[in-house]
């Protein structure tokens, strides 16, 4: 039976180019989840945006001399180039620059305020006399007052994932002037997230299926008990407070962001035939999952299903599948260093399915993985050319040759053939019922032994020989051959589209390979004797080894 199935993905702040920590963190995972879902027959709803009110955007456009609104232009646009070229398969990634975004946060946020969950307060905030204004916390650095960490944000401190006030920072400093800021009373609303920790911690508590980190992190943070968070900064950027008097405040980015989920399922459903689509993937009947990275975990656990309970108790987040981090040749990823491989970059150069591949098989669920150059280009030319597209090439190639370019008839199919069969079924399954359970690396590491047994065939049934002496026999073995290739493309397609829907091509077919379904029993009913192949071309590009020595450079020079 199908099932509604929503999938927030993490807003990007548009202050710059994304690089290859943001896409193993949580926009891979995100769009590997969303085509499995749909070839299973679920109706998938996967939204984001560009997060275009943060103070990062702020900071940038003071870097630059130049507006806000220049810079996100700038960089969305960019995003949306990103996306299409890497296959992320967003329903809809808007911006929180819409009419429909500023218009649900508004009322979110006025819902709150009337039911006794906004309340306004003095707040203790940095004011620097340098720069002659209160500072949002991105404007402070200091010293994290949980693990010492010296270089924590006024919102959060990256090493521990600990949500911070600016006040709360030791050795306070200003990031624009270097100066210590005075701390000063001002007003400012608060959400009461005082209200809803009992609740949240019920709920929270039976979610076993939740990653450990994630799971843990959570129930921890609850058990020490919640306190109220202010939601408005004084900022001229942003969406405006609702309220009569504060005027030149804003509603915070994290407020703001998190909205995104259900502003961006709104909109998506004005582009539909019914405005009220979108109200089936926040019913009880849907399940919703968040992809993120670590440090978001506290905002998509706590603050946004807070906001949920608080607004007509919409539907809570069912998984929250945080990945941890990705390092880059064992040194942590730094925008300000430059020390990164960024996307944009990448894919002017390179394949995307090699990098889908790379980074779903060291994709770092359960503990930080690194990108090396040289472990790229070996798992490229020892995994993904040499295995499954060298398995591909040799049983097309031979058929295409020896059968005049069609799929021949199979005949006294042997034991050894229906084991394969068996075999390549049974790894089929595993590879689903890891893709459902959001655990993307064992998925691939089964479609990868499916390509790995067929080529384990090949060799004890050598075609190659056997096309010399016994036709009939050759064309069973490659028949065989090319069934598994028909249900590899599909095992294989949430992880590398681009190549699939080739491998689809080359096999004969010409519908859409999304309207397939997730079918094992498609590879032996779809696949029909006397079908015109294409002539074949290799799936993957074996990469030159000195593409190792070249990209160090590149990133040292940079450093």
């Amino acid at each position: 039976m199908s099932q509604n199935i929503f999938i927030g993905v993490a807003w990007p702040y548009a202050n710059g180019s994304l690089h290859l920590g943001h896409i193993a963190g949580c926009y891979l995972p995100a769009d590997i989840f969303a085509r499995y879902n749909r070839m299973i027959g679920n109706e998938v709803l996967m939204v984001s945006g560009s997060d275009q009110h943060g103070t990062p955007i702020t900071l940038r456009a003071e870097e630059e001399n130049t507006t806000p609104a220049k810079v996100v232009e700038k960089y969305h646009n960019e995003f949306l180039d990103c996306w299409d070229r890497l296959g992320i398969s967003f329903d809809l990634f808007t911006n929180t620059c819409t009419d429909i975004h500023r218009d649900t946060v508004q009322e979110i946020f006025e819902f709150l305020r009337r039911n006794g969950h906004i309340y306004t307060d003095t707040s203790a905030l940095p004011y620097c006399h340098t720069c002659k204004r209160f500072l949002p916390d991105r404007y402070v650095n200091g010293r994290c007052p949980h693990c010492n960490n010296p270089d924590a944000r006024g919102d959060q401190c990256d090493n521990c994932g600990k949500p911070l006030n600016p006040e709360e920072l030791l050795d306070i400093r200003c990031k624009i002037s270097g100066d210590k800021p005075e701390i000063r009373e001002t007003e400012h609303f608060f959400l009461k997230l005082s209200n809803f920790g009992n609740d949240l911690l019920e709920w929270v508590k039976p979610q076993s299926h939740w990653r450990p980190n994630v799971l843990n992190f959570t129930r921890r943070y609850l058990e020490d008990g919640l306190h109220d968070r202010a939601i408005t900064r004084d900022l001229d950027w942003g969406i405006p407070v609702p309220v009569d008097g504060y005027e030149d405040k804003r509603i915070y980015v994290w407020f703001d962001a998190v909205t995104g989920y259900l502003s961006a399922s709104k909109e998506w459903a004005t582009y539909q035939s019914d405005e009220g689509a979108w109200e089936k993937f926040w019913d009880g009947n849907a399940k919703s999952y968040y992809f993120i990275g670590k440090d978001n975990i506290p905002f998509h656990t706590i603050i946004w299903p807070a906001m949920l309970l608080g607004y007509k108790n919409k539907q809570l987040p069912y998984d929250v599948p945080a990945n941890e981090f990705l390092t880059l040749e064992l040194q942590q990823l730094s925008t300000s260093r430059n020390w990164a491989v960024w996307l944009p970059d990448y894919l002017a150069s390179f394949d995307p399915d090699a990098l889908r591949y790379y980074l779903s098989s060291t994709m770092p669920e359960t503990s930080d993985s690194d990108f090396s150059w040289a472990d790229f280009v070996k798992r490229n030319n020892d995994e993904l050319v040499a295995t499954y597209g060298n398995l591909a090439n040799r049983i097309l190639t031979l058929t295409y040759r020896n059968f005049d370019g069609i799929i021949p008839s199979p005949s006294n199919v042997s034991q050894n053939d229906n084991d394969l069969l068996l075999k390549a079924m049974k790894l089929f399954e595993s590879v689903s019922s890891n893709l459902s359970a959001c655990h993307f690396r064992m998925a691939l590491h089964s479609a990868m032994e499916i390509a790995r047994e067929t080529n384990r065939y090949l060799e004890h049934e050598q075609p190659w020989k056997t096309i010399k002496t016994d036709i009939e026999r050759t064309g069973t073995i490659l028949w065989v051959g090319l069934t598994i290739l028909n249900g590899l493309k599909i095992a294989m397609y949430p992880f590398l589209p681009f190549s699939s829907v080739k491998l689809h091509r080359m096999l004969g077919f010409s519908e859409n390979i999304d309207d397939l379904g997730w079918d094992w029993d498609q590879s032996t009913k779809g696949l029909k004797p006397g079908q015109l192949l294409q002539d074949p071309t290799p799936l993957y590009q074996k990469l030159e080894e000195d593409i190792v020595d070249n990209e160090l450079d590149k990133l040292k020079n940079n450093d």
